[in-house]
This record gives C-alpha cells, sequence and structure tokens, in this order.
C-alpha cells in the first residue's frame, strides 16, 4: 500500500534527501517549504503522516503544529500523526517536552538514518492506521448496543401511545418537527438526529402512569394531574440507564419547563432549561394543539399560531417559539400536522 507523507522544511536539500529516501520504499512525499504551505495543502489533502521540522522561520514548527489542530478542529478532521524533525541546536528536552504535549507522536533528528527514518515513518502510520480501526471497531460495537437499548425503549414509547388513539404518532411527530426547529435553529445532521431520538423519546415516563388516566376522557383531577407530572421524572429514570448516551434524558426531564420558571419537575426557567428540551416543549405544545382528541378536534391553524405567539417569553423560549411560528406560517395548507404514521409510509 502506498502512503502519502507531508514533509515540511525550508532546506530544499532536506526536502531532497527525505523524498529520496521514503520513495525507495514507495512512501509518496509532498514537500513543502513553511507551515503556511502545510496549512494551506491540509485544506484539500489528509496525508497519513506529516514530518515537521522544528526550526523554520516565520512560523516555526511548534507554532505551526498549534495552527494545524486549529485547522484541523475547524474542518472537523481527525488528528493527523506528527513527527517533528530536530537538528542540534532545536533545545531537545523543552522542545521534546512541548511537542509531545501538544500531540506528536515522535521526534527524528537530523542526520537521517535511512533505514531508522523509513521503519519509523512506515510503523507509525501503521500503528494510526490500527488504532482507528480499533476505534471504529469499538464504536460500532457501542452503537449497536445503542440502537438495541433505544429500539427497546422506543418499543415502550409506541406502547404507551397505543394505550389511547388520539395521543397514536405523538411522540414520533414531536421528534419531526423539533429536528425541524433545530435544522433552522442551525444544528448540524448529526445534532439533528440526536434531538429527533429525544422526541422519540420525550414522553417514555408515561409507562409509569397508571393506564386510566392516560386513556381518561375529559378533565383530570388535581390528584390524577399529580401523577401524570410525574412522568418526566420517571422517563429521566428510565432513559438515564442508557450510559453511552446521557442526552436522551435531557428531552424526557424538561419538556414540561417553562421559560419564565413555572412549569415541572424542576422549576427551572430561561437558558438554565437546556436548550434541546426548549425546542422539543414547542413541538410538543404544537402537537398537543393540532391534533384530535378525545375533548375536542383540532384547533384551527390561527389559534394554534396565536398560542405559541402568547406564549413567547413565557411558555416558551421567545427564538425556538419564532421558528415554530415561522414554519406555521410555511404552512399554507395546514397540512405540516399531518405526518404518516410508519405503518401508512409506503
Amino acid at each position: 500500500m502506498a502512503y502519502e507523507v507531508a514533509v515540511v522544511d525550508d532546506d530544499s536539500l532536506e526536502l531532497t534527501a527525505v523524498r529520496g529516501i521514503l520513495k525507495e520504499s514507495n512512501i509518496s512525499v509532498v514537500p513543502l517549504n513553511s507551515g503556511r504551505a502545510l496549512l494551506t495543502y491540509l485544506r484539500v489533502r489528509e496525508p497519513d503522516l506529516i514530518l515537521l521540522d522544528i526550526m523554520m522561520p516565520e512560523m516555526d514548527g511548534l507554532q505551526t503544529m498549534k495552527e494545524l489542530r486549529k485547522l484541523e478542529s475547524e474542518l472537523g478532521r481527525e488528528a493527523s500523526p506528527v513527527i517533528f524533525l530536530t537538528g542540534k541546536d532545536s533545545g531537545e528536552g523543552e522542545t521534546e517536552s512541548v511537542g509531545l504535549k501538544m500531540g506528536a507522536m515522535d521526534f527524528i533528528r537530523k542526520p537521517f538514518n535511512p533505514e531508522a527514518l523509513t521503519l519509523r515513518v512506515r510503523n507509525t502510520i501503521e500503528l494510526v492506521k490500527l488504532q482507528r480501526q480499533l476505534e471504529s471497531a469499538v464504536e460500532e460495537k457501542v452503537e449497536e448496543n445503542q440502537r438495541l437499548a433505544l429500539s427497546v425503549v422506543s418499543t415502550l414509547a409506541e406502547t404507551i401511545e397505543a394505550k389511547d388513539e388520539y395521543t397514536r404518532g405523538h411522540s414520533r411527530r414531536v421528534a419531526e418537527y423539533s429536528r425541524e426547529i433545530a435544522r433552522r435553529y442551525g444544528y448540524n445532521k448529526k445534532q439533528q438526529e440526536n434531538i429527533y431520538m429525544m422526541g422519540i423519546l420525550h414522553d417514555v415516563g408515561k409507562i409509569g402512569v397508571p393506564d386510566t388516566i392516560i386513556t381518561k376522557n375529559g378533565k383530570l383531577t388535581d390528584e390524577e394531574y399529580a401523577q401524570m407530572k410525574q412522568h418526566p421524572a420517571i422517563g429521566h429514570r428510565i432513559l438515564s440507564t442508557i450510559k453511552e448516551r446521557p442526552d436522551l434524558a435531557t428531552g424526557a426531564r424538561w419538556h414540561h419547563e417553562r421559560y419564565d420558571g413555572k412549569g415541572y419537575p424542576d422549576g427551572i426557567s430561561g437558558t438554565d432549561i437546556p436548550e434541546q428540551a426548549r425546542i422539543i416543549a414547542v413541538a410538543d405544545a404544537y402537537d398537543a394543539m393540532t391534533s384530535k382528541r378525545s375533548y375536542r378536534n383540532a384547533l384551527p391553524q390561527e389559534v394554534v399560531r396565536g398560542e405559541i405567539e402568547k406564549g413567547r417569553g413565557t411558555q416558551f423560549d421567545p427564538e425556538f417559539a419564532d421558528i415554530m411560528l415561522s414554519m406555521i406560517d410555511d404552512d399554507k395548507e395546514y397540512r405540516m400536522r399531518e405526518i404518516k404514521k410508519p405503518a401508512e409510509e409506503k
């Protein structure tokens, strides 16, 4: 397998020497004469390894390494493996200590031993690839376990909703609305999927509420309402058992908190309420008003819009209320509430 190595050195003779040595072992070399040149190159390519000279004018190796890590973070990439090239006058002890703290994998001193250089380059590349393969395998196993756990909990959520024909599909619709609010707010794809799953599971705590209360036609008594208000804490306890995804319990616990602090179970307010829960709260309210209930039909769209606007800054985070209002305004034919149930999809 041919590897690609970026070699950064302001000395053209050193670049030529390293290129010649590594070429013998079928390792492709990209010669670069400055840290700036490396950063430009990394915007379009990801080498298997970077050999980075310490002593360079304008921006030395340590400064380049710092900018390199910033760039990788900006691009959302894994950290590139780096080996520093050092000369006799580079202040070995202190420089190596700083370099290793910054994430360098090794130091190679000039002048090079061709065989040693080749072995250390190849071994470092293969070690990094093996580590990433192992990390990927572990992540796949963790994801598999998460999917199993989430499948069980999702089934519980569906079972709860199946008890009452008027709430069937509620969690899925809340998840869809939450994801759209998050998308418009600027969440990336992964964040959107995370909040979708939180929405699916936000009412899972109702598994601990008596069926007679969940399916009751008409207004709940004070005692029944007190029991219903326990479902956020119950859901939080259930979802907290999924140790790999502690974020999932967020929506379940705090989706009934109010922006003015008058919600439950904890009575927190404003930005003390987790952001995802503030999003789900708006989505949950919209679905409650636009769905048919045993005691009323779905509310007209203008009434729903008025209620969201009235709750802006009191019940709801103003920013997420505004996004929901824009979604309502975009929904000219009042079709957003008609998200199909899984069984109806082709």
